[in-house]
């Protein structure tokens, strides 16, 4: 189904990469070419004017999470993805992540595809996935950050901390003890990220499951868990430092052992455009140069 109306793009960005954020220009020429709306994020704005590059004058310059949009455009890496994603919130509001990084495993857009990916998106030809994300809830001090995870929930001890006993408690019954540097509660969509970096499964987006992965565990039989992602994780934490670290996508902030923290399914999903004919697998072909024979 054909749509002609005007569309009406956010834009957020990654303002540390200078080389790669060139490629901002064709996505502008995209959208005005389509004659296309936009917003977009006043740090990466006043970041592209310090830098020289070409701006149109845009709709809107977006200095809170009060805005609205038909979709959102993240230009980075997954990182710049994940901060996107909480800044949309619960707004339905679908991403398209721009891989302007290295890796990516949720920026499936290259800079070669912005002309094509930005025509089928104002034709309103599209695919979009709907992936979970999870909540910290605390028990004690409140957190500061948002609470909302696409990626990861970690709990983790600070730099100069000795090793950390967590109590994980799934749903309020059985008990498993870690001795370790940390425990991190992945999403499918964090599964390729902090997660498998220590030793976690690779899951499919679509999988209905949470892992349980920890971090340098002082135990060889510890080993990341698979479980339902209707599963409500309740995490009590043991240091001789009487605190400890709970990064949120990576948005790291400190709590008193006495703070228990319960980890469990949000109550509304990421919508995420894909490609089309671009999957998880051929993705992490890509990425991760799986079946390629790299000897000379």
């Amino acid at each position: 189904m054909q749509k002609e109306s005007i569309m009406k793009f956010a834009i957020f960005g990654n303002k540390h990469q200078t080389k790669k954020s060139k490629s901002i220009e064709q996505l502008f020429n995209a959208i005005v070419k389509h004659g296309d709306s936009f917003a977009i994020d006043k740090p990466f704005y006043d970041f592209l004017c310090s830098e020289n590059f070409p701006v149109p004058t845009p709709n809107e310059i977006i200095t809170d999470n009060n805005f609205t949009a038909d979709v959102a455009i993240s230009f980075g890496g997954d990182g710049t993805l994940l901060r996107t994603a909480s800044r949309i919130g619960k707004k339905e509001i679908p991403i398209l992540g721009i891989n302007a990084g290295r890796l990516g495993f949720l920026t499936t857009t290259s800079n070669k595809d912005i002309d094509s990916v930005l025509e089928k998106i104002h034709n309103n030809e599209y695919e979009i996935e709907y992936r979970s994300l999870i909540e910290a809830v605390t028990h004690g001090e409140e957190l500061t950050n948002f609470p909302f995870a696409l990626n990861e929930i970690a709990i983790m001890k600070h730099d100069s901390s000795s090793m950390m006993t967590i109590e994980a408690t799934l749903n309020s019954s059985d008990k498993i003890t870690y001795q370790a540097d940390g425990l991190i509660v992945a999403t499918p969509s964090g599964s390729t990220g902090y997660s498998l970096s220590v030793g976690g499964p690779i899951i499919a987006p679509e999988a209905n499951v949470l892992v349980l992965t920890p971090i340098a565990p002082h135990s060889l039989s510890a080993r990341p868990l698979v479980i339902g992602d209707d599963t409500v994780v309740g995490i009590k934490v043991y240091s001789r430092s009487s605190n400890y670290l709970i990064a949120i996508d990576g948005r790291n902030e400190s709590c008193n052992e006495a703070t228990e923290i319960t980890v469990r399914k949000a109550g509304y999903r990421q919508l995420i455009i894909r490609n089309q004919g671009h999957s998880f697998i051929h993705n992490l072909q890509e990425k991760l140069m799986w079946g390629a024979d790299i000897r000379e």
